[in-house]
């Protein structure tokens, strides 16, 4: 069992967020749906809602394959879908890494990647849960032979609470026009992550 299994993580949804089912058995199509009727709320347009169910369906399928211990899908306004998704996912020292470190979390979540759109921006952070690092990395999404695609923006925390394990708060998007404020979410986010 993991060294983090006996501790309690913690962390505020943000406003507006959906709770993605990352980790209970459900039937994403059905739970999709019923989710997007509450986002938007009662008497809602059916294409909305259907549209927004499947965007949520697909966030809550895609969070899955990486195991996070929480994830959100952040709607703001429901007619523009996703605006952005949110993962805290938990890592563990091991054989290799014994040790947890700020240092450790720093250069995992700055290795560029063929993918990368620039270099990765790192600066140490003091949270209430313990020392981080905050990252910022941008990657080309779906780049065709020319090499334009998609720009996904990323802010991440690597968090350390304790020398066994470690905890990485990830925020992504796609709309550029909100990175500010998408930076300022993940921030705040960061400092309201608690374990007991």
């Amino acid at each position: 069992m993991p060294a983090f299994s006996s501790s309690t993580v913690r962390m505020k949804a943000p406003e507006d967020a959906v709770a993605l089912p990352v980790r209970e058995p459900v039937d994403l199509a059905f739970w999709a749906l019923d989710a997007a009727r509450r986002r938007v709320g009662e008497g809602g347009d059916e294409r909305l809602i259907e549209a927004l169910a499947e965007e949520l369906r697909e966030a809550a399928a895609d969070a899955r394959t990486r195991g996070p211990v929480t994830a959100f899908s952040y709607v703001p306004e429901p007619r523009l879908g996703e605006l952005a998704r949110v993962e805290l996912s938990a890592l563990v020292a091991d054989d290799t890494y014994p040790t947890m470190t700020v240092d450790l979390l720093r250069r995992y979540l700055t290795t560029p990647t063929p993918i990368s759109f620039r270099p990765p921006e790192a600066e140490p952070r003091e949270l209430p849960v313990g020392p981080a690092v905050r990252v910022r990395h941008a990657y080309v999404q779906d780049a065709d032979r020319d090499g334009t695609g998609t720009i996904l923006e990323t802010c991440a925390y690597g968090i350390v609470p304790d020398a066994k394990w470690g905890l990485v708060l990830l925020t992504s998007w796609r709309e550029q026009a909100h990175t500010d404020r998408l930076c300022t979410l993940t921030d705040g986010l960061a400092e309201a992550v608690a374990v007991s």
